[in-house]
């Protein structure tokens, strides 16, 4: 079969490892399905994947990516969940002691024209969305679903601010909020993407940095080092700041900030098999569809990934099978 896979790692020049090359079809453990994908997204975690972050030089090669649509051998359309729980994939995703992973971590990722799956992390793809639209959900849509309504607790009438316009998870965020009765704003370096933003559903876009017209209820961070400070500034006092990432470097301090007004810092990943079959019943009912930015064949995932390490998209980059 054909995949996209770590060959090696290069923290400068990731794209250097990157490998579109016939494979080994996956071996298929008891408890496990196989896929014929039809669709699957990349994110930002399958470049630190090739920067050498999360894997180590004995994993490789790693076939990437983690989130996937396809096709079941006995022709079950599904969206792939992407958290493997436990050793196995068989474990309790609510035990918090059992170790979870992400597909291209410990087991092959979705960036192949077929893929092992645990059975339980298969959940019925909804008419309403294409195979395209559905793989754009189990990584960066689910993330900002809990982001905003798990772990941030956020209801209808409260102000959210996204940091970063443009990437999946953002996106993700202003759509689901905006559609949930949320204030949706966001930060951008771009003027260009400030204007999507606004034109995808945001309430207010603002110049990352800036000082806003009023404190926020809560932000939605995932870029880290550049945004941190800015993000605890403007928070309202005993407001919540959820956590999911830092593309662009670990977070300085900010701790004056934290205690001082009573802040709430919650950290997010991923979500559970059931938050996956929620947001998918969200997306279908409220007729919500994913915002891709660009869609390549597997064989051209090269272009697809340099895309992706630009940083100039805007919405999410899908591959089809």
């Amino acid at each position: 079969m054909l995949a996209a896979y770590a060959e090696s790692f290069d923290a400068e020049n990731p794209l250097q490892g990157l490998r579109v090359e016939e494979v080994d079809d996956p071996a298929v453990p008891d408890g496990w399905e196989l896929v014929t994908v039809k669709a699957a997204g990349l994110n930002h975690h399958d470049i630190w994947s090739l920067k050498g972050v999360g894997l180590k030089e004995s994993q490789l090669p790693m076939i990437l990516g983690g989130d996937a649509a396809g096709v079941t051998a006995d022709g079950r359309e599904v969206v792939c969940h992407g958290v493997v729980v436990g050793a196995d994939g068989m474990g309790d995703e609510n035990d918090p002691d059992v170790r979870f992973s992400l597909f291209s971590e410990h087991h092959p990722g979705t960036h192949a024209e077929k893929l092992a799956v645990p059975s339980p992390n298969l959940i019925d793809k909804p008419a309403e969305l294409t195979f395209e639209q559905a793989a754009c959900l189990p990584v960066a849509y689910l993330t900002a679903y809990r982001m905003l309504f798990v772990q941030g607790g956020f209801k209808p009438g409260d102000t959210v601010l996204v940091q970063g316009a443009g990437g999946g998870v953002s996106t993700a965020a202003i759509l689901l909020g905006r559609a949930a009765g949320l204030r949706m704003w966001v930060t951008s370096r771009s003027e260009q993407k400030q204007e999507k933003a606004v034109e995808l559903g945001a309430h207010e876009a603002f110049e990352s940095g800036s000082r806003l017209p009023e404190r926020v209820d809560g932000v939605l961070e995932t870029v880290g080092r550049a945004t941190w400070e800015h993000s605890l500034r403007s928070v309202r006092t005993q407001g919540t700041v959820v956590v999911a990432g830092m593309t662009s470097g670990d977070a300085p301090g900010g701790l004056a900030h934290l205690f001082f007004r009573q802040l709430r810092v919650i950290g997010s990943t991923m979500g559970t098999r059931k938050e996956l079959a929620k947001l998918m019943q969200f997306m279908a009912t409220s007729g919500l569809t994913p915002l891709i930015d660009a869609t390549y064949p597997l064989s051209e995932a090269h272009e697809a990934y340099s895309r992706m390490a630009e940083g100039e998209l805007f919405g999410k980059i899908v591959l089809t099978t």
